[in-house]
């Protein structure tokens, strides 16, 4: 089963998010949370698989949340809920170890569908999306691409053609396709890329690869 956590200031939201998700054989809401300080609370108390967070909440967002619930809370996978347009938190959010985000009128099927693919580790953004966060946000405010630069030299060729596909959005399946080795290596390679790159999650390390100036794609 699936532990996951919903937190969001308004409870008609938490009921229909809840509502959804009891359709699911594999995931069991165990809590709910107002603010970003229960939501933080809620992880560290019953071992939350993915922690679904509202970017704005009045008694603590989301967004302070996010960097406490990764340091304590380290198998939480945390996926954001946003309105579609607000980049600038979702970027924030990446940056301090959210696994992705999702819009607050994504349907019932594709809600489920990002739990359990929260729930792996993988990214939850699309790839035109990643594209356009990292374009209008992520590049805009990076730091200096030497640190990112020497980070990536740690890596084999195969783990970099690795990380290139996984910034290019692709899921763990599609990359093993793509490089002709099996779903498992290719899971075993991201693992190992996000150790010597020291990143939390894959959405990092593709905010990283482009910091250095890898480019996406095979």
């Amino acid at each position: 089963m699936i532990r996951t956590l919903i937190a969001d200031d308004e409870t008609l939201m938490r009921a229909g998010i809840r509502l959804i998700l009891d359709t699911a054989d594999d995931i069991e809401v165990v809590a709910e949370a107002p603010d970003g300080p229960s939501a933080v609370r809620a992880c560290r108390e019953h071992e939350i698989d993915v922690a679904l967070l509202d970017v704005h909440m009045p008694g603590g967002d989301g967004l302070a949340a996010v960097p406490v619930i990764a340091r304590e809370s380290p198998r939480t996978n945390i996926a954001m809920l946003t309105a579609f347009g607000d980049d600038h938190n979702v970027a924030q959010a990446l940056r301090a170890g959210a696994v992705g985000f999702l819009l607050k009128d994504t349907g019932p099927t594709e809600l489920i569908r990002a739990v359990r693919v929260a729930a792996t580790g993988e990214s939850i953004l699309a790839p035109q999306i990643t594209r356009r966060l990292i374009e209008r946000h992520l590049l805009s405010d990076s730091q200096d691409a030497e640190p990112a630069k020497r980070r990536i030299e740690q890596l084999t060729d195969t783990e970099r053609d690795v990380l290139r596909l996984v910034t290019a959005g692709l899921s763990n399946a599609e990359i093993a396709q793509r490089l002709h080795m099996g779903t498992g290596t290719a899971k075993a390679h991201i693992s190992r890329i996000l150790t010597k790159v020291g990143c939390t999650n894959r959405v990092q390390a593709a905010i990283l690869a482009h910091d250095a100036g890898l480019p996406a794609g095979p």
